[in-house]
């Protein structure tokens, strides 16, 4: 509606904020591209309280990344390999189990439980499967990041200060619990890594940053991903034939076997191509992340456009997800597209932003497409599902599930 009325470029507020709004593919991919140069990381108010004045979404040059590269030692390619591609496994292997005597599961709500318990295990070794108060805190974070700052009781923005203030505590009250250990751990998590960087002489992290990052961590792996599933799941229960060729592709990875039982390996991982194919269309239809923020950090002028030094720029990835120019029948769920046009290399291009780009592409885009192939393989190997309720997607402005999603899950035939 607004690029019709206005073009692809123009003004409004937003959340008190003065902004420039782009929904051109061009310019989009000029401030991605142009990051820390002509254009700097900016969140609103409500978004950085949230997550914190020292989260890693908003720090910038070196601090930036050092912290990325201290984050990658869990969530980077050789991690996943050696360490989480079993642990995955075995927890969506678990979970689907439990799932199996139930006449309905909310699946987003089960799926983010899932997600979070391999997260949390990795990060700060917490079982939250015996307690789950940490998860509970989580739950109206989504609602109130993009809220009105408007911090009275009854406020989503409110709901959310309040759970971000109860997850800060149980995580400063660890941060110091596990300082006080003398005792070398086994196994090392990433609480480990922070606690290391904090000792040094020099720590480019301060506390209240490895706090920030453990909570946003937390948040983003199991929030995002978890949508990302349900969103997958809601288009192959359309397209038969998708979910026809995905099964295909996996029940040949188990044939191959010289033991049908065995736990996956990284080879067979990335043997899933047509997956792969699923995990990007699904997500560039879904539209997790449904904008960025810039900030300009000089005049710009680019396509005709003049972009004060100071403006705040809104970058809407879906407007370059539905381009018809790129993408042929763009609101058509169609996996097949990928075969032709190939895959964006390290997980974005202009024309694909699911995981944002640039010197900001997502530190977790490795994990989350990770996750997604393996609950499929142990989803589609081994079961089947039926809608009970729901399924319908709507951006409002992420991605929501208006009539919630309730699948029934049964073993799958022999």
């Amino acid at each position: 509606m607004h690029l019709y009325r206005y073009g692809p470029v123009f003004r409004t507020n937003l959340l008190g904020e003065d902004l420039i709004v782009s929904l051109d593919p061009e310019l989009n991919n000029f401030v991605i591209q142009q990051e820390e140069r002509l254009f700097q990381i900016w969140y609103p108010d409500s978004f950085t309280r949230i997550v914190g004045a020292d989260s890693i979404l908003t720090t910038l040059g070196s601090s930036h990344k050092h912290i990325r590269n201290l984050v990658l030692r869990l969530f980077g390619p050789e991690h996943l390999r050696r360490a989480m591609i079993q642990e995955v496994q075995k927890t969506a292997q678990a979970s689907l189990l439990s799932w199996l005597h139930h006449p309905s599961i909310e699946l987003k709500e089960a799926v983010s439980n899932m997600i979070f318990s391999v997260t949390a295990k990795e990060l700060i070794s917490y079982d939250s499967t015996s307690d789950g108060e940490m998860w509970k805190q989580y739950d109206a974070f989504i609602r109130g990041l993009l809220a009105f700052p408007l911090c009275i009781p009854g406020t989503a923005f409110y709901k959310c200060m309040q759970g971000r203030k109860n997850v800060m505590k149980m995580l400063r009250g660890l941060l110091n619990e596990r300082r006080k250990e003398t005792r070398r751990r086994e196994s090392i998590d990433f609480i480990d890594v922070l606690i290391e960087e904090l000792k040094q002489e020099k720590p480019t992290v301060s506390e209240n940053a490895a706090l920030d990052l453990l909570l946003l961590l937390l948040f983003a792996s199991f929030e995002t991903t978890s949508s990302a599933i349900a969103a997958v799941l809601s288009f192959l229960t359309d397209n038969p034939k998708a979910l026809q060729e995905l099964s295909e592709e996996h029940d040949y990875v188990i044939k191959r076997r010289s033991d049908p039982s065995s736990e996956i390996t990284w080879e067979e991982y990335k043997s899933m191509k047509f997956t792969s194919h699923v995990i990007h269309e699904a997500l560039r239809l879904a539209n997790i992340a449904p904008v960025m923020f810039r900030k300009a950090m000089k005049d710009v002028d680019i396509k005709g456009y003049a972009i004060p030094k100071g403006s705040k720029i809104m970058i809407c990835p879906s407007t370059v997800h539905l381009n018809p120019v790129v993408y042929k029948d763009p609101n058509i769920f169609n996996p097949w597209r990928w075969k032709d046009s190939g895959e964006p290399a390290g997980g974005a291009s202009k024309d694909f932003m699911a995981f944002g780009g640039g010197l900001r592409l997502c530190v977790g885009a490795d994990f989350a497409k990770l996750q997604m192939a393996i609950f499929l393989h142990c989803l589609v190997t081994k079961y089947r599902w039926k809608t009970i309720k729901g399924g319908k997607l709507a951006l409002s402005p992420g991605l929501q599930f208006p009539e919630g999603f309730q699948i029934q899950l049964f073993p799958k035939e022999a």
